[in-house]
């Protein structure tokens, strides 16, 4: 059975046409238009006691109370203000969506063209740090009015939410800005320019937005330099499946817990190669061993992604290595005809297609090789969790637990029955950015 929903392809904003002027007089983030700019805030509780986030009855502005999956309806329907209000040029179009028979279901997407309209790359593909660059594309460049809400740790510790808040440029406010239609843009702190490289504060922020959506079937999602990321402007993306990813379903084995409770396993079963966190004490604790994994992937020049799923209850981290493969010419020509760039979600299972036989032969042999060629081999992994181990300083304890699996554990979204599950798909395309 194929499905077909709409979509909108790759949302271009009136401020980011190719025949745009640079400079003031475009709305845009950067100074010359900044004094006086409001835009609505969500401001978050920050919680450090449990690793998710209770809902409960919560404060706005005006005295009313937020429901539990406010921050959930406030992602689209400010998505689709902007849109009605035309700040956005695109072509509605039908893409074809199937679940690959097989054991993992993988996701097959149809993008014919897709690869024609994507921004180049502006960067070196084999160096994780770069520094930022102000002569290319950033997100202070694009129009206030696609910015659909600033998010904040609130300042009373309680949540709000104000339509109508001024920008303040000497925090630098961290903002969420949308791709498509559900598939947004978590951007930190985004006027200080970061490039894209994980740190502590920003991937806290990433988790705490995993934990106020509260919607099992939301994740977040990073590339690193050398890992399919194309903008160097620190960033995670964050779109709308409703159905379980592949990686989601598969088993995993502990290796060791840290001090602050914090479980890391091998995954297992599974064509790439990478490492599951989970658990913790708290949710600071659980982020920071993540960003220091991350820190040391980042400093000894590791491609990675990164996938926060089940509401910010666990974190998958695959070290990957096509785009080495690829400079060395160890990549087949057969794959690389596909077009397809293996960024974080065709990782985790979606895989998006350009060319109209591929994904009429789309087969779970096929994404599995595909996606095998990503993968670090058992022993270079292995040198990467020493490296990780070390960063973090932790022993590996010699501690063998049988494998646990997403349903074991009653963490991974149940609702997928066959191709059925995709009818309530939020109509989201990927695309690595």
């Amino acid at each position: 059975m194929m499905l077909r929903i709409k979509r909108v392809p790759t949302v271009v904003s009136n401020y980011q046409k190719e025949d745009s002027d640079e400079g003031c007089g475009r709305n845009c983030l950067r100074s010359c238009c900044l004094p006086g700019a409001k835009l609505p805030l969500y401001a978050f509780k920050k919680e450090s006691s449990n690793v998710v986030v209770e809902k409960n009855s919560l404060a706005i502005d005006e005295k009313k109370v937020l429901q539990p999956d406010f921050l959930d309806s406030l992602l689209i329907g400010e998505w689709e203000d902007r849109m009605q209000r035309g700040l956005f040029r695109y072509d509605v179009t039908a893409c074809e969506t199937k679940v690959i028979p097989g054991k993992y279901g993988f996701v097959a997407q149809l993008n014919e063209g897709r690869h024609l309209k994507k921004r180049p790359t502006e960067f070196r593909v084999d160096k994780v740090l770069q520094p930022f660059d102000e002569s290319k594309f950033n997100f202070t460049k694009v129009g206030q009015e696609e910015v659909l809400f600033q998010f904040e740790a609130s300042e009373d510790n309680e949540v709000h939410f104000s339509p109508n808040a001024p920008i303040d440029a000497d925090n630098s406010p961290s903002v969420v800005s949308p791709i498509e239609y559900g598939h947004v843009l978590l951007i930190p702190r985004i006027l200080e320019c970061l490039p894209q490289r994980i740190d502590r504060q920003s991937f806290m922020l990433a988790l705490y937005m995993a934990v106020e959506v509260g919607n099992p079937f939301f994740r977040l999602g990073y590339n690193s330099l050398g890992a399919f990321a194309t903008i160097n402007h620190l960033h995670f993306q964050a779109y709308y499946l409703e159905t379980p990813f592949p990686i989601e379903k598969v088993s995993s084995k502990k290796i060791t817990t840290t001090n602050g409770g914090v479980e890391i396993s091998n995954i297992l079963n599974y064509p790439v190669r990478g490492f599951v966190f989970e658990g913790g004490k708290t949710m600071e604790e659980l982020s920071n061993v993540v960003s220091d994994a991350c820190i040391c992937l980042q400093e000894n020049n590791i491609p990675h992604n990164v996938l926060i799923a089940d509401c910010g209850k666990r974190i998958f981290l695959f070290p990957q290595c096509y785009a080495e493969k690829q400079a060395l010419g160890e990549v087949s020509s057969e794959l690389l005809d596909t077009q397809v760039n293996p960024a974080v979600w065709e990782i985790s299972g979606h895989m998006v297609l350009k060319r109209k036989l591929d994904y009429e032969e789309a087969s779970e042999e096929n994404a599995w090789r595909l996606l095998a060629e990503v993968s670090l081999s058992e022993e270079r992994l292995e040198e990467v969790k020493e490296f990780i181990f070390e960063a973090i300083c932790l022993e590996v304890k010699d501690e063998v637990v049988s494998p646990i699996t997403p349903d074991e554990s009653g963490s991974s979204p149940k609702s997928r029955e066959d191709v059925d599950a995709l009818k309530a798909l939020q109509p989201a395309m990927v695309q690595p950015v």
